[in-house]
């Protein structure tokens, strides 16, 4: 399966959920009342939107997507990503004129048993896909291996893995306490297994979302853990959560200047700095994600995780 063009998923930043049902989502998106920081959005035609109100999200994207079929895209636009209900919607949008200029689609409670009916369609050659792991599942250790083993043969079809965690805390009867981050309750480890199970085989995966947000410090916090666990990317339900994620996304300068000197082509086999020891061999995946964010977010002193 051929893929052209190339984006990075930590390139996606705060991806925000939009549902298909508001009537000014080219506005939002790219017109004169284009969302501040927004970097990639995706339009929901699933859980944000009634049965009832399912043939207005689909009159509102399909006028989307005629409007930015009629412009020239800009390098400043934001990837934008469909989710879908089921494979049966996806085949439906996919037939819609101006769908090519999609940057690719969300797979909702995706898992070995659901994603094939998805993989079977004919996708744009620039559509990348974006698995949702938010059912029981995900719990399941040979049920994740069995689907990574799946993905691995379409490896350069998926950008990220995105983590539900709602929907994975409503699979246990449960939701997070309103005072802590995603990592002190049971969501903490089953994320860990995702990230063990799927980022050592090359696959990005996004950080789920927090639910509050007025609480911009719990969410500062959560993106430093986010960070620690190689999720490099987050979904956001509120444009007031874009600025503090990417914000918190920036790199220390410290960070940056050790990155660059274990890429430096004189870097020695193994140094110290400031009582750390450095090993460039080991630490060079790390050190060139560092850089690439850096890029995007720009460095920054650590922010302080409450103020």
């Amino acid at each position: 399966m051929s893929v052209t063009g190339s984006i990075s998923a930590i390139s996606l930043g705060a991806t925000l959920y939009m549902p298909c049902l508001r009537d000014d989502l080219f506005s939002a998106l790219i017109g004169v009342r284009r969302i501040p920081g927004l970097r990639s959005a995706v339009l929901c035609l699933e859980d944000s939107v009634l049965e009832r109100d399912l043939q207005l999200a689909l009159t509102h994207l399909a006028a989307l997507l005629r409007t930015l079929a009629a412009r020239e895209p800009s390098p400043a636009d934001p990837l934008i990503f469909i989710r879908p209900r089921s494979a049966a919607m996806l085949d439906h949008i996919l037939c819609m004129p101006g769908v090519e200029q999609i940057d690719g689609f969300v797979i909702p409670k995706a898992h070995a048993d659901t994603m094939p009916a998805y993989l079977a369609l004919p996708l744009h050659d620039r559509h990348r896909l974006m698995p949702t792991l938010e059912t029981r599942e995900a719990c399941d250790a040979q049920a994740m291996r069995r689907f990574r083993d799946q993905l691995l043969a379409v490896q350069d079809r998926i950008l990220a893995l995105r983590i539900g965690g709602n929907d994975l805390l409503q699979a246990m009867g449960l939701r997070r306490a309103s005072h802590r981050t995603a990592y002190d309750g049971p969501l903490g480890n089953i994320i860990a297994n995702l990230v063990a199970g799927f980022a050592p085989w090359g696959f990005a995966l996004s950080a789920p979302v927090m639910e509050r947000f007025a609480d911009t410090a719990l969410l500062r916090e959560e993106v430093a853990l986010d960070i620690e666990h190689g999720l490099l990317t987050k979904t956001a339900i509120h444009p007031a959560q874009i600025g503090v994620i990417q914000s918190a996304l920036a790199v220390p300068a410290d960070q940056a200047e050790e990155a660059r000197m274990m890429l430096a082509e004189d870097s020695p086999a193994v140094f110290a700095r400031e009582g750390v020891m450095c090993e460039p061999a080991t630490h060079r995946g790390w050190a060139g994600r560092l850089l690439e964010r850096a890029e995007l977010f720009g460095i920054a002193d650590p922010l302080p995780l409450r103020a």
